[in-house]
């Protein structure tokens, strides 16, 4: 056999072993004899270069050459879905079909899955470009990214011009497990997105990319007559299909006959078990091991897809299901960048005004340049807008693109607030001037914030003033500077200056965990502190110790620090900036010891999980009543959640007693909390609101 032979033979069986272990979930093979068949193909096409295959197996573990990703033009409609929000709405859709067809239909329902859209196209056979949606007409070339899928054919077994669209994403489990890795990743989805746009496609090998296939479109002499016989042909031509599917007819043994027929694992349904078959889908949705946003209903004959057609934004035959509602419909009328305490820039959507959740918003997050890219957002779309968790407004989706023709905005090169270049990190930018305006007033901000060392005098206007006048340019100034010299400026009074001083004061008996959570070091919120505190880290000295050493096995031997996070936070802890911040906060008389209190109170919140929001007469810093419950045994955490039992409700309380309400969590007033404890309100009557007189 010669070397060509050799070649073909090797990569033929491994394209096989590979189809058999990623799209059937069988192993044909043991690892070792995988790898030695893999292997002696890299050698032989090392040594013959010229000999490579287009569809080598090889090309799954990608190159580390750069590639850009150049426009390329859909030959097929890549649009968005008409969207409905409850199980009758989707039935009446179906209903309005029939009327419209004349006839009786079929339909197929199936998973929505939350990840990135992808299109393949194949030529005789073999793929020739993978490109993402774009803009429905236009999207980016990102081949090299998507063959290092294992999922993705890289020839089929047919000599056939084909295109089929997808959804690539990322299971739950390989993003918790890389998310010590790119701790800046919020999600699946946005780690899937960030991947399949790699500059090198030897780091999109890295992530355990996969992909649903869930339409095909054939030649016109060849096109499939109905949506199942499509799906059975996709699975025959070697793509992977989604499972967990159904069809919906006349009645549930012609749908089931129908899928046994077409050699397909789906459910087969009558159309009546529609609404029940849809609340089903909704409680497995945690449990699966992607995430999924909702259900797509689509007509099964294609004869009448073709007669149905499409709109400019939407095809008329397909209808999605959402499980949230958006709240709101709206355009971009431009995009602006803010600059966070740490440099990170976060782009924002300014909006045309809209209703959402009780507020009118006219400002949502964009996260980064890749949630931008993923959206294919441009100025002037109109966009869904949600608010996550009821607080942040963020832009969901692209509803509808602009109609002048403006490309995905990019953000610039530079820091709008200081004019420095801009470096990538991860999925975000970076402002890297420490003297950034912007950012001081970020890390001050943060450092006297409520839940934080809890200064409620000093709040962002307040520190803003105090930069302006040239009081403070750091931290540690808040401990010396003469708040004195504010006499004369305009809003600012006796009562303001002294509530300065006292909010300062007061600052400097908080425990030392709060004190280590406000300092801005990544990976260490109040949390974050507590678990490092209680991990034998109970003074400032031992964790600059052990980062002056290196040691990051003192931070990992803690359960709950990773790898990634130990370096994040000793990589703090080196930086000159930050130990003289510290040294100076010391000599100001701040708590870098731990002092461990004696503990003999009954456990009456044992099991309990609390949360508060708002603020208090009787605990100030409101953490503090957050301590008397961890005392007795309860559970504190930061959100509300389907496991939070009770949210201690102070004044100011805003969404979070929205949330609670919601979920049934028990509220319980500052006096209920106070008579829980045992304890005597002991209201301060000289508290004055800094917003009457400053504000």
């Amino acid at each position: 056999m010669d070397v060509k032979e050799r070649i073909d033979t090797l990569s033929d069986e491994l394209i096989e072993l590979q189809r058999a272990y990623y799209v059937d979930g069988n192993s044909l093979k043991s690892d070792l004899e995988y790898d030695a068949l893999f292997d002696e193909l890299v050698k032989l096409e090392q040594e013959h270069p010229e000999l490579m295959r287009s569809d080598s197996p090889t090309q799954r573990v990608g190159s580390d050459l750069t590639s850009d990703f150049p426009e390329v033009e859909h030959t097929i409609p890549v649009l968005s879905l008409d969207k409905a929000y409850s199980a009758q709405a989707v039935l009446d859709w179906m209903n309005k079909s029939e009327v419209k067809a004349s006839g009786r239909l079929s339909f197929a329902e199936e998973e929505k899955i939350d990840g990135i859209s992808m299109v393949l196209y194949y030529e005789d056979g073999v793929l020739a470009r993978a490109v993402t949606r774009g803009n429905g007409h236009v999207g980016n070339d990102v081949t090299a990214n998507i063959k290092t899928i294992h999922s993705v054919p890289l020839r089929l077994p047919e000599p056939i011009n084909l295109a089929v669209r997808g959804e690539v994403y990322l299971p739950k489990a390989d993003f918790e497990r890389l998310k010590d890795k790119y701790p800046q990743i919020a999600n699946p989805r946005n780690l899937a997105a960030g991947t399949v746009r790699r500059q090198k496609s030897s780091e999109a090998a890295e992530v355990p990319l996969d992909i649903f296939i869930y339409e095909g479109f054939w030649d016109e002499g060849d096109a499939p007559s109905d949506h199942i016989e499509i799906l059975s042909r996709l699975k025959k031509l070697g793509f992977r299909i989604n499972p967990h599917f159904a069809l919906f007819s006349s009645s549930a043994e012609e749908s089931r006959r129908r899928l046994e027929e077409a050699g397909l694992e789906g459910e087969g349904h009558a159309f009546d078990e529609l609404g029940s078959y849809l609340e089903m889908v909704t409680e497995r949705r945690q449990s699966l091991p992607y995430e999924i946003d909702g259900m797509v209903t689509k007509v099964c004959e294609m004869s009448v897809r073709e007669a149905f057609g499409y709109t400019e934004h939407h095809p008329r035959w397909a209808i999605a299901y959402k499980f949230e509602s958006p709240q709101a419909q709206t355009k971009v009328l431009d995009v602006t960048v803010q600059v966070g305490r740490t440099g990170r820039i976060t782009p924002v959507a300014e909006l045309e005004a809209v209703k959402l959740g009780g507020s009118t918003v006219k400002r949502a997050t964009l996260h980064n340049q890749e949630y931008i890219n993923t959206l294919e957002l441009s100025i002037g779309d109109t966009v869904s807008v949600v608010k996550r968790g009821d607080v942040i407004p963020a832009v969901e989706e692209v509803i509808e693109k602009n109609e002048k023709g403006n490309g995905v905005y990019v953000i610039p090169p530079l820091c709008p607030s200081c004019g420095s270049v801009l470096v990538s990190r991860g999925a975000h930018l970076f402002c890297v001037n420490r003297s950034c305006p912007d950012q001081i007033l970020g890390r001050i901000s943060f450092f006297t914030g409520r839940d934080q060392m809890d200064m409620e005098s000093i709040g962002p206007k307040a520190v803003q003033l105090l930069v302006e006048n040239k009081l403070v340019e750091d931290i540690p100034d808040l401990y010396t500077c003469d708040y004195d010299r504010l006499v004369g400026v305009k809003g600012v009074g006796d009562k303001t200056i002294e509530q300065f001083k006292s909010a300062v004061k007061e600052s400097l008996s908080r425990p030392f965990h709060t004190v280590l959570a406000s300092l801005g070091i990544p990976e260490v919120g109040s949390k974050g502190a507590e678990i490092l505190v209680k991990g034998g880290f109970d003074s400032i000295d031992k964790l600059l110790e052990a980062s002056r050493n290196n040691d990051i096995e003192a931070f990992t031997r803690i359960s709950q620090v990773g790898e990634q996070s130990a370096l994040l936070i000793m990589n703090a802890l080196n930086d000159p900036v930050m130990i003289e911040r510290i040294e100076k906060l010391r000599a100001a008389g701040l708590q870098f010891v731990e002092v461990k209190e004696e503990n003999n109170e009954e456990q009456i919140f044992s099991g309990q999980v609390w949360c508060v929001t708002g603020s208090f007469e009787n605990f100030n810093p409101r953490g503090l009543a957050m301590k008397e419950v961890e005392k007795r045994g309860g559970r504190s955490v930061s959100s509300v959640t389907g496991k939070t039992t009770h949210l201690l409700v102070g004044k100011g309380g805003g969404s979070k007693k929205t949330q609670a309400e919601k979920l049934g969590v028990i509220i319980v007033t500052e006096e209920e909390f106070l008579e829980l404890i045992g304890k005597k309100s002991e209201t301060k009557s000289d508290k004055n609101d800094i917003q009457g007189e400053l504000f």
